[in-house]
């Protein structure tokens, strides 16, 4: 199996920060690219932080946290990712934003033979595959929040995937010590297609009086043993993700429980995002 040595990764928010600390810590030398100096620096902050809890927690020595911050390096220039062996993408979850990154990176990265991945949780595959000249490399590699802690991958080739970079990607993702599952290219792939409905249906259930958000998810909890509540994990996830996630699903399948229920929409309209924003369905302090 191929190891990979040089990662590039853009994009320094929660989910590409969680997948650069991982792979740092794993011992691959990591480059990140943000699309400003400002968001590059935020973005090395939100990578310290996490190490530096993993050390208060017991989860990492000082000496490997030091070692995973020398791995790491950061930029606000796609160019500096011309040696990159394998990129994820993890910018905004929006199909117009990716298509322009993954068409930069096909310019940017001088390997031919180098994988651009993207870490969409709900954009056809095929879409930034054929954006690109390099489609039998392009692949769907699903990370989930918080990506240090979560150990499932999601791999998805689209139509265009060559079957060298399925077995390369999920090589990549046992390097990092995940789990993968392989999942079809359409709107959900396999945990979002089962999760999505159940967490939309918990909204229908608050919008209608039915039950509080407290009851619904200690419900969940203690009857279905779930380690988290659907309301809960709505906020973990953040609203306006999971609002994306069900337009984009129900846009595919015009299925009606997926259509993002009002209340949703409303909440992400007033800014009510969940953990992030410090309020959705539950207050959290800053």
């Amino acid at each position: 199996m191929d190891s990979v040595t040089r990662l590039g990764v853009v994009g320094c928010g929660l989910m590409g920060s969680g997948i650069a600390e991982v792979a740092a810590r794993e011992g691959i030398d990591v480059r990140v690219a943000e699309a400003t100096p400002d968001a590059a620096e935020a973005g090395r902050r939100r990578v310290t932080d996490s190490l530096d809890r993993g050390v208060k927690r017991g989860k990492l020595t000082e000496e490997q946290r030091e070692q995973a911050l020398a791995r790491l390096s950061f930029t606000h220039y796609l160019g500096d990712l011309a040696d990159r062996q394998f990129v994820v993408e993890a910018v905004a979850e929006n199909r117009d934003i990716k298509i322009e990154v993954i068409r930069a990176l096909d310019k940017a990265v001088e390997d031919p033979g180098a994988i651009l991945a993207t870490n969409t949780s709900s954009i056809p595959i095929v879409d930034l595959a054929v954006a690109t000249e390099r489609p039998g490399q392009v692949i769907g590699m699903h990370f989930f929040n918080p990506v240090p802690v979560q150990r499932l991958v999601e791999i998805i080739p689209a139509l265009t995937t060559g079957d060298d970079t399925v077995r390369r990607t999920r090589g990549f993702a046992e390097q990092l010590g995940k789990q993968a599952v392989q999942a079809p290219d359409r709107a959900g792939f396999v945990v979002n297609a089962l999760l999505i409905p159940y967490l939309l249906s918990a909204v229908r259930m608050v919008e209608s009086g039915g039950a509080r958000p407290e009851d619904i998810d200690r419900g969940m909890e203690l009857g279905c043993a779930h380690p988290m509540g659907p309301l809960r994990l709505l906020d973990l996830i953040g609203l306006e993700t999971a609002q994306a996630i069900a337009e984009s699903m129900h846009e595919e399948f015009k299925e009606p429980l997926y259509a993002p229920p009002a209340l949703l929409r409303r909440m992400v309209a007033a800014g009510h995002l969940g953990r992030k924003s410090g309020r959705g369905f539950y207050i959290y302090d800053s």
